[in-house]
């Protein structure tokens, strides 16, 4: 019944003399995401989008709502300039639409159709009434909008608008290296970066044999998961080793000060990685005070090592926000699983919740940073993801 969807997109119409490139990025996201789904062409008009649909509109709308950039879909029919012909698709469209209530909205960005806008809504409202007697109009709350658009290539009418993410579309920001762990919150992290337009490659941190292969398969997955909201559909994802890493730190003098050294690593590490895959920035899952590691002064200390932005995008979120998020996003079941991370796996008994800049220092006084970090880039592996492999 509905040959095309209607495509919306909000924040990208005020980008100026930019527009183009936000809308052409969007365009190669849109084509991607679809590319295992039979459709028809994808056209542009102003401010829109419109694909020609093969009888699968549900299956099309239900991948464009995990398109960054995409405002809304709605899943229209077209008719001709003739009002006889716009009558008879109003009744189709309303036919296939819930409720007691309706009133009718008209945009005519036609202006050579002979009827104005509140004219085409008298017309058609009296006829839906006609044909459907149960019904009732109400313009201040209905039920339901008939929408009615006449524009120079016919008449559109639909009644639903299915929301979709929003946001800008997933590269349009540049590029940001995730600190990807197998946890629930920096999943999270990255859907968030990627819904402000940063195209998002992951890095994790393995320790094998501490911990388990299963580990890093269950981290690949969750990138996997991920992609489908990333740019073209895919995510680099960066295996960085860090065994060595983890052993120096068991043999430090400073036991509490543990998770603040690995962490002040891991941003080390991702820096270098960073600035080699131009990257523009680091994000990680830290939510303000949900643990030791994540206190102001944790997250002072260890922020110190770089000079790159990094972005929290979960700093203000409590936990449960969290795992709501990561339950609509479709990571949360992969994120419980029972595999260890290197975050987890030596945990010391008392960590420090308030450490120094120079408590830091004075305990990688022990330890060849440089060295160990050299190591731990060169053996680093690339795992490239894609959401058409789920």
């Amino acid at each position: 019944m509905y040959p095309l969807l209607l495509i919306r997109y909000g924040e990208l119409s005020l980008k100026g003399k930019n527009r183009r490139v936000f809308e052409n990025i969007l365009l190669e996201n849109i084509r991607k995401n679809l590319e295992s789904v039979e459709h028809g062409p994808l056209t542009q008009t102003f401010g829109r989008i419109y694909l020609a649909t093969n009888g699968n509109w549900r299956e099309l709308a239900e991948r464009l709502q995990s398109v960054f950039g995409i405002v809304s879909v709605s899943p229209v029919l077209k008719r001709d300039l003739d009002l006889d012909d716009i009558k008879a698709g109003a009744v189709a469209v309303v036919a296939d639409t819930e409720g007691k209530t309706f009133k009718v909205e008209t945009r005519r960005s036609n202006k050579a159709f002979p009827l104005t806008s509140p004219e085409i809504s008298r017309v058609i409202g009296g006829h839906v009434l006609a044909n459907f007697p149960h019904l009732q109009v109400d313009v201040h709350n209905p039920d339901f909008v008939l929408n009615v658009e006449v524009r120079q290539e016919g008449a559109l009418l639909y009644s639903q608008i299915i929301p979709c993410l929003g946001g800008l579309p997933a590269g349009s920001s540049g590029k940001g290296l995730l600190l990807l762990s197998g946890g629930i919150d920096s999943p999270v992290a990255g859907f968030l970066a990627m819904k402000r337009g940063v195209q998002v490659e992951g890095l994790h941190f393995h320790s094998y044999p501490f911990t388990s292969e299963r580990s890093k398969e269950k981290v690949i997955e969750l990138a996997r998961q991920l992609s489908r909201y990333n740019r073209r559909g895919s995510m680099k994802v960066w295996i960085a080793y860090f065994s060595e890493i983890q052993k120096a730190l068991q043999q430090s003098s400073y036991p509490a000060l543990s998770i603040t050294l690995m962490r002040r690593f891991m941003l080390r590490i991702g820096t270098a990685l960073a600035e080699r895959e131009r990257a523009y920035a680091l994000i990680t899952g830290d939510s303000l005070g949900q643990v030791a590691s994540q206190t102001m002064e944790s997250i002072h200390t260890i922020n110190a090592v770089t000079a790159m932005p990094v972005y929290r995008p979960l700093i203000g979120l409590d936990k449960q926000e969290i795992v709501n998020l990561a339950v609509q996003i479709g990571t949360y079941e992969t994120s419980i699983l029972p595999y260890e991370d290197c975050c987890t796996v030596f945990v010391p008994k008392n960590p420090a919740t308030r450490p120094t800049i120079e408590q830091a220092l004075r305990a990688e006084a022990e330890l060849d940073v440089d060295g160990l970090i050299e190591e731990a880039i060169a053996k680093t592996e690339c795992v490239e993801v894609s959401f058409s492999e789920l």
